[in-house]
């Protein structure tokens, strides 16, 4: 190396504190690949364009390569004095191939730079995230899938209300995780359009081929307004958005597994790996995993407010404020892939203790549908079966009595249409008939015979009275049969 060689960003630094504090090599280098990728697709247009020569072009290409090499390898050497990736890359890029080195800054800033760099990472976390999201998905699936038939009480205010599938309460958070993968899809988007080219505010003065860079790293679209585009961080709001969102499912999610596996409840068994012991109280079994996944939640809620608040109060266009816009957004992807990980083992792994669901389904809960169950035995059904027991004591009345027999049946059927109008506010006004609207229904279809058949035994007289005797008997016998085994079925069912 020439003995002129002067570092690059030395003319940046001043003293050490402010060194110090300005440096964000710290938390930017793990965006190597991307700073990287954006250099290799602006050298090949420069050269492609003869903005600068097409060997100069190849050189730093191959630097550039050889610098990523580096990285991966844990060879390179991180200078913090060199205060950030862009300049740490482009120091060892003058190592290696000298003055020309310089030539990649040609029509680009470090304003537009940084901002591809973020939206380059930003989409690919969106693809980790959504795909750790569809593996969760499966083990809820899985999950509903074991348990198809297993009922277990539903709550409102964390008090029973009413008997639902386990299957179905776990595939609530099926839905929910879905939104959070269409949210991350939308964020992707979001993010999908390419600043570079703005330069530092306002464009550059090279002809640069923004489609070509964006044919290269795989942009839908190019930014159109230069001062939005190095200044816009609204794609990272967006992802905070959606983290902080999938991380409260995750949180609620954790909160139920927590309760259901307490004693009180014992829903759930929680798998030894994704639970911890107590030093002093070694009967217990923590939820620790799930307890963290729902304290972590605040990171990620921390870091959203704080790119709000970043944001705030800047101005037009780019200010180092937005330098803090990576520790959080890094931070909380971290956290929300690590969570959605470990939800997805606590899920695949935990136990479903189907004796302790049985027996909640069997306390208050199910009493309370039992009292409301007496309540249509006692005041509905069982009054109108004496009512029926009535209108069918016709049967046993003599056949030559026709008067008697036709009065019976027919007061038998007015006062099941009388009782009728007095429980009928009892009974809830539904769109469709219930098992107890049957019922009633079938009642009233099974009062009308004896009334039916009184009036034909009337008008049929004296001289067909082996007949009349003859079907009497036939309805006696399987008449009153099929009435309970079809009111017997009714009732079982409700």
């Amino acid at each position: 190396m020439p003995e002129e060689y002067v570092d690059p960003a030395s003319s940046a630094r001043g003293s050490k504190l402010a060194s110090n504090f300005t440096v964000s090599l710290t938390f930017d280098r793990r965006l190597y690949k991307h700073e990287i990728k954006t250099s290799i697709a602006h050298a090949k247009m420069l050269g492609a364009e003869n903005i600068i020569p097409l060997e100069d072009s190849k050189k730093i290409i191959s630097g550039l390569k050889i610098i990523e090499s580096e990285i991966k390898s844990g060879e390179f050497v991180w200078k913090e004095d060199l205060e950030d990736i862009h300049m740490n890359v482009e120091s060892r890029l003058y190592e290696l191939i000298g003055d020309n080195a310089g030539k990649l800054h040609t029509g680009r800033s470090r304003n537009d730079q940084i901002a591809t760099d973020v939206r380059l990472w930003v989409k690919d976390a969106c693809v980790d995230l959504i795909k750790e999201c569809k593996n969760l998905q499966l083990s809820l699936i899985e999950l509903a899938e074991n348990n198809i038939k297993t009922v277990l009480p539903g709550y409102t205010h964390l008090q029973r209300g009413q008997p639902i599938l386990l299957a179905h309460h776990f595939l609530a958070y099926f839905e929910m995780i879905n939104r959070d993968i269409q949210r991350l899809q939308q964020v992707y988007r979001a993010s999908d359009i390419m600043p570079l080219g703005s330069g530092a505010i306002s464009g550059v003065p090279y002809p640069i081929n923004r489609k070509m860079v964006a044919t290269e790293l795989k942009f839908s679209k190019i930014s159109s307004n230069s001062i939005d585009a190095v200044s816009d961080r609204d794609f990272i709001v967006e992802f905070l958005s959606s983290t902080s969102i999938c991380m409260t499912h995750l949180s609620k999610l954790s909160e139920e597994l927590i309760i259901w596996s307490t004693e009180e409840f014992g829903f759930v068994t929680l798998s030894e790996q994704f639970t911890s012991g107590s030093s002093i109280m070694p009967q217990k079994r923590n939820p620790d995993f799930a307890e963290l996944i729902r304290g972590k939640t605040g990171r990620v809620y921390g870091a959203l407010f704080g790119i709000l608040t970043i944001l705030k109060g800047l101005p037009l266009a780019y200010n180092r404020d937005l330098q803090e816009d990576k520790e959080g957004l890094f931070d909380a992807f971290d956290t929300t892939l690590s969570c959605i990980r470990t939800a997805n083992g606590i899920i695949s792994t935990m136990e479903i203790n189907t004796n302790a669901i049985e027996k909640a389904m069997k306390s208050g809960f199910i009493l309370e549908h039992s009292r409301y169950m007496k309540h249509y035995l006692f005041k509905i059904m069982l009054p109108v079966f004496l009512i029926l027991c009535v209108a069918w004591y016709v049967l046993w009345i003599p056949t030559h009595k026709y008067e008697t027999r036709l009065n019976t049946s027919i007061i038998a059927l007015l006062a099941l249409i009388a009782y009728n109008f007095v429980f009928q506010d009892d009974i809830p006004k539904l769109e469709y008939l219930t098992d107890l609207d049957w019922y009633i229904l079938l009642s009233y279809v099974f009062c009308c015979i004896p009334v039916f058949i009184s009036i034909t035994s009337s008008k049929l007289g004296t001289k067909n009275q082996k007949n009349i005797i003859n079907a009497n008997k036939f309805i006696k016998k399987w008449g009153i049969l099929t009435y309970f085994v079809v009111a017997f079925a009714i009732f079982k069912v409700l």
